[in-house]
């Protein structure tokens, strides 16, 4: 069985005392939170003291992003740090990492070596733009970005690793991915898992998906036999949604 996660990513959004309000709301509310791991990756400013206010709950932290090393690369943060403020997992490949800021499949696989180097858990993010999908380009774009995302990575590395689909063209536009559409590419996914690695590891790899996830879609996604859980984007900022994505599956 394959442990649930529901993860919120707050991308650069809220202040320390936006972030200790929500901590305030979601720690009494999901302190019993059983068969599903909570995480939450706020910015880089919040975490330690969500560390310490989230402290004996079973909510984790992790980081939004990292650079692959340590030493004199001004603004960047590296994975020794997340770890030290509080992190045990790191988003690595998001969408708007690629699309913006240019990282390439070779350069984020840097992200997922120092991450697990460092004894931290990688939440690997990949997924097609909405041309590509269009041009019937999908599972090939897929299969790239975990080619390159995964080089040089063994089976047993793979128990820290969560695979995080998410198609571009769902990231914050309120159109989600189908129940199927993403059932679809998930069991790509798993498939690819097993013949790059073996079978045991593609059926103990989590795989959640991330494209505008909601309080109302949740519990069709997570119906789904080869989704293990959510990336959550815009619903993650308001405890109130969160809380209700958390809880998928109960009234």
């Amino acid at each position: 069985m394959r442990t649930p996660i529901i993860a919120g990513n707050w991308k650069l959004n809220k202040t320390i005392d936006e972030a200790l309000a929500f901590a305030q709301d979601l720690k009494p509310a999901l302190s019993k939170a059983a068969n599903v791991e909570i995480i939450l990756a706020p910015p880089f400013t919040a975490l330690s003291v969500l560390a310490e206010a989230l402290n004996n709950s079973s909510v984790l932290l992790a980081g939004q992003n990292c650079y692959p090393a340590q030493g004199a690369f001004t603004g960047e943060i590296s994975p020794r740090l997340l770890r030290d403020a509080g992190c045990v997992a790191v988003i690595v490949g998001h969408s708007e990492r690629r699309q913006l800021f240019g990282e390439t499949g070779e350069f984020i696989n840097r992200k997922v070596k120092a991450v697990l180097e460092e004894g931290l858990r990688v939440i690997l993010c990949i997924g097609e733009t909405l041309q590509e999908r269009k041009d019937n380009q999908t599972f090939k774009i897929l299969e790239e970005q975990l080619r390159k995302g995964l080089a040089g990575i063994d089976g047993t590395s793979m128990a820290r690793l969560v695979v995080a689909y998410e198609p571009v063209w769902a990231i914050g536009t309120g159109q989600t991915a189908s129940s199927g559409q993403a059932q679809e590419a998930h069991r790509f996914i798993r498939d690819f898992l097993a013949t790059h690695f073996e079978q045991a590891v593609a059926d103990s790899t989590r795989i959640i998906y991330g494209g505008s996830v909601t309080p109302e879609n949740i519990d069709g996604l997570m119906a789904q036999p080869d989704i293990d859980g959510a990336l959550v984007g815009g619903a993650s900022l308001q405890s109130a949604s969160f809380i209700q994505i958390a809880r998928f599956g109960r009234v």
